[in-house]
């Protein structure tokens, strides 16, 4: 797998990520080493977890791996803090505090040191100038090597960024935020901003929540994220009738062009201006292995411009960057 540079920074990391919000979860450890193991092996190195994910149980996972099975030498890491249970309500809690004992508690549950990246989770009422500290202790203290943010919207990057570069301290080198053929809102201010600013750009769910597989298309399937009553919510404002439109749109190009409709729209997200790496989520093997295929696939042209058309419109960004 080719792999592509971060920002302005030294780290590359691989073209797809691994997400691992479902992972101890809908994706038992029996199913997450034979994954990880082969997406590596195909040049893979980018796992994305948070400290939030299972309340801990997913970083605790990772690293169960990384002391039995997979060297941490091969993996990039990035993770996320910031989002707290307290009161037995999540909150989002950006106080250099709350943000490095986050990070604390990640190293602690990874078996690790450092890790690659460490991202904001999301944009919280603290003010920014002291969230931002957090950071710059991160770096210094050798508990992250590069800061990202995630969920943040086009001023608040450009806020963030101004104030680390005016203040000549640790740059924000990463954005992370949902992106896909569903979701094209980042195409208005964020992308714009991740290209005046030259960051690096991860959108999650590249394909579409799941949706974007077509596994929707005749109705909700047992056992997917819309038949669990806790993860239903995560896919049902994508059943609405423009999201089955470009659902069909997807499916029907992939028909065309011998594809399934994943690759179809993991192709789409990950040759779009400005994406560093899409993060994806399979479950199992069956589902990593055709999104590995792709790696020397390219959707043509008028495929691309079809499916711009049928989601919302031109990409600005593709005459932009031609």
């Amino acid at each position: 797998m080719r792999t592509a540079q971060v920002g302005n920074t030294d780290l590359r990391v691989s073209r797809m990520g691994l997400g691992t919000m479902s992972w101890g979860t809908g994706t038992p450890i029996s199913e997450v080493v034979p994954m990880l193991s082969t997406f590596i092996d195909h040049g893979g190195n980018l796992i994305d977890t948070a400290a939030a994910y299972g309340q801990g149980e997913v970083e605790s996972l990772i690293g169960r791996i990384l002391s039995s099975t997979i060297r941490r030498q091969d993996l990039v890491i990035a993770t996320k803090s910031g989002f707290i249970v307290r009161n037995g309500q999540r909150v989002i809690d950006n106080s250099p505090r709350t943000l490095l004992a986050d990070l604390e508690g990640s190293l602690r549950r990874l078996g690790t040191d450092w890790v690659d990246l460490w991202q904001i989770h999301a944009w919280g009422e603290e003010p920014l100038e002291e969230t931002l500290t957090a950071a710059d202790q991160a770096v210094s203290m050798g508990m992250a090597r590069h800061v990202g943010v995630s969920n943040f919207v086009g001023w608040h990057v450009a806020r963030a960024e101004t104030w680390q570069r005016a203040l000549q301290r640790t740059p924000i080198s990463s954005v992370q935020a949902e992106y896909s053929l569903l979701a094209r809102r980042a195409e208005l201010e964020l992308l714009p901003c991740v290209s005046a600013l030259s960051l690096g750009f991860f959108p999650w769910s590249g394909l579409g929540r799941g949706v974007l597989t077509g596994k929707y298309i005749s109705g909700i399937p047992s056992g997917s994220r819309g038949d669990d009553s806790s993860l239903s919510w995560f896919v049902e404002q994508y059943f609405d009738a423009d999201s089955r439109r470009i659902v069909n749109a997807v499916a029907t190009a992939a028909h065309g062009l011998s594809l399934t409709p994943a690759q179809v729209a993991l192709m789409w997200v990950r040759d779009a201006p400005y994406v560093t790496a899409p993060l994806v989520g399979p479950r199992d093997l069956n589902q990593l292995l055709p999104l590995l295929a792709t790696e020397d696939l390219s959707l043509p042209d008028p495929i691309v411009s079809a499916l711009d058309d049928v989601s919302g419109g031109p990409n600005q960004g593709r005459s932009h960057q031609s």
